[in-house]
């Protein structure tokens, strides 16, 4: 369901002229006049353009930059998770990236980079200006709080895809930004930690909010990615902390049928964390509430319902411990599924085994094929109580780490639409090692075709063994765990920032 805050009726259109230092506008359009009544020097006056400033950051994440084919190539597509998918000839670049050849020029490193840097750049506009507004304090101080937490997301992102980036926490001018240099994993990381303490202290639980504004940044979203950089940081006593503190809270529970995770219907809902808000507006208007994130995973051909790229892989469909497990047939459509709408997927002879992500399926709708309504799970419980799981294993707390993987695995056993004895026992296993091995099992199948799989393979420090095991020959380790810097923006700092090893 959406809402008010959800539709973004009125976004902070004067946020976009900061947006130069993250994808090197020429010179010539920063010396043009802004349009319109509204510049820098007569926004934040009010507690209307607070809020205005905020949603623009949000916004910021439902762009082709941040939400399609940049975001699936560097996180399913690269791993063992999925292929290209779509049509042999359709998009090169995405292949490169799955096949390990694609170099600096490639064109989706450089959207990741510029549209998280853009996302950036709104943060810190807000962050700067919104505690000189008068009005509310506790609004003030909550959205100042929400754009600390959007900030840390979209540099954690950026952290673990490039390594050691520029640190940005101001607005810049160009010339400011094009004098910046890449600063060191560790200071990524501090200020990342800073900005989810700062949030968690400001923002409020998930249901303190009223109903138009949920998917807001929650406490508990906060505690969320903060228990994610612990976790990449390998510091997992503070991750085992603030997972067990989201666990306590009483505020989520899991979905007791896996496959409504991902309805429109169940939007936000109990095992929610975090979510990127989406709602199409009605053809021919391309609205600002769109997303392309449903749009690029699409059926191709009968229903037509999009591109048809982030193919589900043949290692994926092997990965699941039983064939009956409803994780699977709740993230992968196969040629001749009958979809929850009830239209059934043909065969199109364009495509060889065509597969596709049944967790970014919407159905038809009136908006643009390009204006997506579905909702971009980023955070989930199940999500928590896994990494809870693994942090109380690496913790030597085996029987409390079984307490919230059993939990997992009942919700996925209880989701078949009947009783099947036997299916995904609850595991006993209390050695270490050989637990850790389910858990990481059980975060591949739970959380598949959600952008999670690279992002753990890099920091387990398995990238390299899985990616040779499933024939991507070209792997380097040692240099493939990050991706190249955009030349681009080696080219515009005059090489101040410096490329990755190898590359």
């Amino acid at each position: 369901m959406k809402t008010n805050f959800l539709s973004y009726k009125k976004i902070f259109l004067p946020a976009l002229l900061v947006l130069f230092y993250a994808n090197g506008c020429k010179k010539e359009f920063l010396d043009r006049k802004p349009l319109g009544q509204l510049t820098f020097d007569t926004f934040f006056q009010n507690e209307e353009q607070a809020v205005q400033a905020t949603n623009a950051v949000y916004n910021q994440y439902r762009s082709f930059d941040c939400a399609a084919l940049a975001l699936l190539s560097c996180s399913d597509i690269i791993s063992d998770d999925a292929d290209k998918g779509s049509v042999p000839n359709d998009q090169q670049p995405i292949q490169d990236v799955d096949d390990f050849i694609a170099g600096p020029s490639n064109s989706f490193f450089s959207a990741l980079w510029r549209g998280h840097y853009r996302a950036i750049a709104r943060a810190n506009l807000a962050i700067q200006n919104i505690p000189n507004v008068d009005m509310d304090a506790q609004l003030r101080d909550r959205l100042v709080g929400e754009c600390r937490f959007l900030r840390a997301h979209s540099y954690l992102l950026l952290v673990q895809w490039y390594g050691a980036l520029p640190l940005i926490t101001v607005p810049l001018s160009e010339d400011e930004y094009y004098a910046q240099e890449r600063q060191p994993v560790e200071a990524i990381y501090a200020q990342i930690e800073a900005d989810l303490l700062a949030a968690i202290a400001a923002l409020p639980e998930k249901n303190a909010y009223a109903s138009k504004d949920l998917g807001r940044a929650t406490k508990g979203a906060a505690k969320g990615l903060l228990a994610k950089l612990y976790m990449v940081k390998k510091d997992f006593p503070n991750a085992e902390r603030y997972c067990m503190e989201i666990i306590q809270s009483n505020q989520y529970s899991l979905e007791p049928n896996y496959a409504n995770i991902f309805t429109q219907s169940n939007e936000n809902g109990t095992e929610s964390l975090f979510e990127i808000q989406a709602a199409a507006y009605p053809s021919p208007v391309a609205g600002p509430g769109a997303s392309p994130y449903n749009m690029v995973q699409g059926v191709r051909g009968v229903p037509n319902l999009g591109w048809g790229f982030n193919r589900p892989s043949d290692n994926l469909v092997a990965a699941y411990e039983n064939t009956l497990d409803p994780r699977r047939k709740a993230t992968i459509i196969n040629e001749g599924d009958i979809l929850p709408d009830g239209t059934q997927v043909q065969d199109n002879p364009q495509i060889l085994y065509a597969r596709y992500n049944k967790k970014a399926w919407v159905p038809a709708h009136s908006g643009l094929q390009d204006n997506g309504p579905g909702n971009i799970r980023i955070l989930r419980y199940g999500d928590i109580l896994l990494l809870a799981a693994e942090a109380l294993n690496e913790n030597n707390k085996q029987a409390d780490a079984l307490i919230y993987l059993n939990q997992v695995r009942k919700r996925a056993r209880d989701s078949s639409p009947v009783p099947l004895p036997g299916l995904l026992p609850n595991v006993t296993i209390t050695d270490q090692a050989l637990l850790r091995e389910r858990i990481y099992k059980e975060r591949r199948v739970e959380l598949a075709m959600e952008q999670h799989r690279w992002f753990d393979l890099v920091r387990w420090g398995r990238a390299a063994s899985v990616m040779q095991a499933v024939g991507k020959t070209n792997f380097v380790e040692g240099k493939n765990e990050l991706l190249p810097i955009p030349q681009s923006e080696i080219d515009l700092t005059d090489m101040k920032i410096m490329q990755n090893p190898n590359y």
